[in-house]
């Protein structure tokens, strides 16, 4: 009889070692995944569910408005934009127009602005002008600007060109506003970050000069490293490549570069030094990745040209305008398509360019 009763307590203790291990299993794999288990309040039944809540990504818009010469539209208001994901209008949390500092225009704003903040608050050293002072409750000045990545072609296919592309490159960076980032990369077979993201034209120039021409082109595989290092950055960002030949070296597809700047909303501009009919293939891709990420694609033969695109793409960030939305609740967690409207019968004539939509992060 007492063989059994201590039988009985030793299989209950395994099983309360077993109870235990799983519980401690359970919350170890709740905090592994970032999932939070809200307890029920006092007074209410123990027995209802747990309640689990996802936090949802600020999703980030670089919207240019043109009207049909081309010409930028300038001084639009909050009240002016309507935005809809999957056909749902959405709320916008803040708004921007050039490098200004975000406005918060909800009561998601100041949620928004702390998402985009820098985690370090302290300015960038080397910074040419001291970010202008915004009225408290309108912004955020450690958020003005925006993060220039110029990805530039040092493969054997730019070797009669390199210098006047370095000039048109370093003109670029010359005329940035004060307010901006600029990181200089380089590509061949390899990617070389010449100047890492710095405010001091000086620092970005002399990182460029000291660029030498490599051998085959990875353009794709280096335009992913790109994306991947802006993607870090908080803020407004953008991509900017100088290509002059195709691809032949990359083990990433286009698409795969493609879905990452959509998801990320990072625009890429592509200055393509080849004529708009030499090379077909390029062209595609090119307008593929600009299109759908909102920039644009410039093909310029002549170093003239060439930097009539970098005075247009300069000109461009300093004329769009930025929104941020929480986005409603969704339960799509797979393409969720973007659209931008503009409200009045009079704002019908002008063209929006921005990121076609996004993928969630699960």
């Amino acid at each position: 009889m007492r063989r059994n009763k201590d039988t009985r307590r030793l299989s209950l203790t395994k099983l309360f070692s077993r109870f235990s291990a799983a519980s401690a299993l359970a919350a170890a794999l709740a905090v592994t995944l970032g999932i939070l288990v809200e307890s029920p309040a006092h007074g209410q039944d123990s027995a209802q569910d747990p309640l689990f809540r996802v936090e949802v990504d600020l999703v980030l818009l670089n919207v240019a408005i043109t009207d049909r010469r081309g010409r930028y539209i300038e001084k639009l208001k909050p009240e002016d934009f309507r935005v809809y994901e999957d056909g749902v209008l959405q709320k916008l949390a803040t708004f921007a127009e050039g490098n200004e500092a975000p406005r918060q225009i909800s009561a998601e704003g100041e949620r928004a602005v702390a998402a985009i903040r820098p985690a370090n608050s302290e300015p960038v050293v080397g910074r040419i002008e001291p970010a202008p002072q915004v009225p408290a409750g309108l912004g955020d000045e450690s958020l003005v600007g925006t993060n220039v990545f110029v990805l530039f072609d040092t493969s054997n296919f730019m070797y009669r060109s390199f210098v006047y592309a370095e000039d048109a490159i370093a003109d670029f960076i010359r005329g940035l506003d004060g307010a901006d980032s600029v990181a200089v990369y380089g590509y061949s077979r390899n990617l070389t970050r010449h100047a890492p993201l710095t405010s001091n034209r000086w620092d970005a120039i002399k990182g460029l000069r000291l660029s030498v021409a490599g051998d085959e082109t990875a353009l794709y595989n280096s335009l992913l490293l790109t994306l991947r290092d802006a993607a870090r950055v908080p803020g407004r960002k953008v991509v900017i490549v100088f290509s002059n030949g195709p691809d032949s070296a990359s083990a990433v597809a286009p698409d795969d570069v493609r879905a990452l700047a959509e998801d990320e909303g990072i625009p890429i501009y592509v200055i393509s030094t080849k004529e708009v009919n030499k090379d077909p293939i390029s062209r595609n891709v090119f307008r593929r990745l600009t299109s759908s990420t909102g920039g644009r694609a410039f093909f310029a033969r002549s170093w003239q040209k060439q930097a009539e695109a970098f005075t247009e793409i300069r000109e461009e960030l300093g004329s769009s305008y930025t929104l941020t939305y929480y986005p409603q609740p969704n339960p799509n967690r797979g393409w969720r398509s973007i659209t931008v409207e503009l409200a009045g019968d009079a704002l019908d004539k002008y063209r929006i360019r921005t990121r076609a939509g996004y993928r969630p992060k699960l």
